[in-house]
């Protein structure tokens, strides 16, 4: 490699907050700065819950006006995005409306009724992924039958990332990885699944699919003309789904298990071939699609987006309280008040967490907590025990014994988090890198491109580069464990 410098940026999207990262490599060594901070939040409409694609292109504008003030140079650009939303365009290439977020009702209700028609075991057996009402598929089947004329006057389906790779190069296609948290793709084709046919979808509107890796192509002369760092930028795509960038940047496999911890917990391991079995069926575990032609065999489970929207009720009665201040109440009031499982589906869209969560202890015969201390602890107590509950499966599914958690994203700067999952699992955890997902998007950046030999180069050039924080158990929390599931047992 020598002294050639190449830099990528990767726009890391989240459901809350975008940023935008120049990655340099030089040496040997990869740098990071942030050059670009954003949020990305959903806009209430008459017309449901839809993300500001206005403002998701001017923070594209901005961040790469930005990276100008950093190099002379740019030589790729990578975007991830979260998973399951999509974009409609007409056949004009202009969007037929907003996209909806994920956390819109408009699902509600509508996917029993499919998996009544279509059979669970089948959709399962094809796509390998697991059951949620967010995912595209039921996003999709609650469009055909509330608005049936938007699907009817669309003339290209787009995932997120695909949009806003679409408007920087002009090039239409669906990345791998964040387009098998659709549902709807082929788990052993990699390619659009038959099993479409069974809703009536119009097939024609689908692009064709792209791996990881993929250069694809220059920039518009629109986005060149925003500086001359970027006349001869490339695209690649990385691991589009924001998941995928982040599980590249490490090793999670054999006995290391990867917890992405974010608005979401994923938790699960890279595997080699998918596992839809009977078992992985029932215990409603997802293979998603990963880099080097792996499978990210995890579970999804609800993360900071309680904490998060706890934080957002208390600002609007006012409270100043900052996150660390929060984090450091909750350290000291009493541990084990009550028992929440994050997965309830009273949090998954509430008017008020705080309220959906004393209204879901009430319900289960606890003591509701009363202080923002006792909420977070409550929260992070229930994450950290079903934590462990979805290792155990995890370890079922596999045959592996996984002695060590590799926590990467945001959330792997909560040391509280990081002591609690370690006391519930009994496992060694590694925290860090925190901005994992915007290194995996560049070294899957730099690989496509040819600046370094492979994912697994890229691998290593992050571990010399970022050392994890290592907590062990300090407690044992055997019977909470105990007492956790079985307020899980409870209807």
């Amino acid at each position: 490699m020598g002294n050639q410098v190449t830099t990528a940026l990767a726009f890391d999207l989240g459901a809350t907050s975008g940023r935008a990262i120049l990655g340099i490599l030089s040496d040997g060594r990869l740098s990071i700065r942030e050059v670009h901070r954003f949020r990305n939040d959903p806009i209430a409409t008459s017309n449901g819950l839809r993300w500001n694609t206005r403002a998701l292109r001017e923070a594209l504008e901005e961040g790469l006006r930005k990276a100008g003030e950093h190099t002379p140079q740019l030589d790729t650009i990578g975007v991830d995005t979260w998973g399951v939303d999509y974009a409609l365009l007409d056949p004009n290439g202009e969007l037929v409306g907003e996209p909806y977020a994920y956390r819109d009702p408009r699902t509600d209700g509508v996917m029993d009724p499919l998996l009544d028609k279509v059979g669970k075991a089948r959709i399962y057996s094809a796509t390998g992924i697991q059951f949620m009402q967010i995912n595209t598929l039921y996003q999709l089947h609650a469009s055909m039958l509330q608005e049936p004329e938007v699907l009817n006057n669309a003339g290209l389906f787009l995932m997120m990332p695909d949009l806003l790779n679409y408007w920087l190069t002009g090039v239409i296609a669906c990345e791998y990885t964040n387009a098998t948290t659709t549902q709807m793709i082929d788990c052993r084709k990699r390619s659009w699944s038959s099993i479409l046919q069974t809703i009536d979808f119009p097939w024609q509107i689908l692009p064709n699919i792209v791996m990881p890796g993929t250069v694809l192509g220059p920039l518009t002369e629109e986005f060149r003309k925003i500086g001359a760092h970027l006349n001869n930028t490339k695209v690649v795509a990385p691991a589009c789904h924001d998941t995928g960038s982040a599980v590249a940047a490490v090793r999670a496999s054999g006995t290391t298990a990867f917890l992405s911890s974010g608005t979401w917990s994923l938790l699960g391991s890279e595997v080699a071939q998918p596992v839809r079995t009977e078992q992985a069926l029932a215990l409603n575990f997802t293979n998603e699609g990963g880099v080097n032609g792996t499978v990210r065999l995890l579970k999804n489970i609800t993360g900071m987006w309680l904490l998060e929207s706890c934080m957002r009720d208390w600002s609007k009665q006012g409270s100043t309280l900052a996150y660390s201040d929060l984090i450091d109440a909750a350290r000291r009031v009493e541990p084990f008040r009550c028992y929440i499982n994050p997965d309830d589906r009273l949090f998954l869209h509430p008017q008020s967490m705080t309220g959906a969560i004393t209204e879901y202890c009430v319900a289960m015969g606890q003591s509701a907590p009363e202080t923002p201390g006792q909420f977070a602890r409550a929260i992070l107590e229930g994450l950290a025990l079903k934590y462990r509950v979805v290792l155990e499966q995890l370890e079922s599914l596999t045959g592996s014994r996984f002695t060590d958690i590799r926590v990467i994203g945001g959330g792997s700067d909560n040391d509280l988090l990081n002591e609690f999952t370690a006391n519930a699992t009994g496992r060694r955890v590694s925290a860090g890198p925190k901005e994992a997902t915007a290194l995996g998007n560049l070294i899957v950046q730099f690989a496509g491109a040819g600046a370094i030999a492979s994912i697994d180069e890229g691998r290593d050039l992050i571990s010399h580069s970022f050392e994890p924080r290592v907590f062990h158990p300090q407690q044992d929390w055997s019977a909470a464990y105990t007492t956790f599931k079985n307020y899980l047992c409870r209807p």
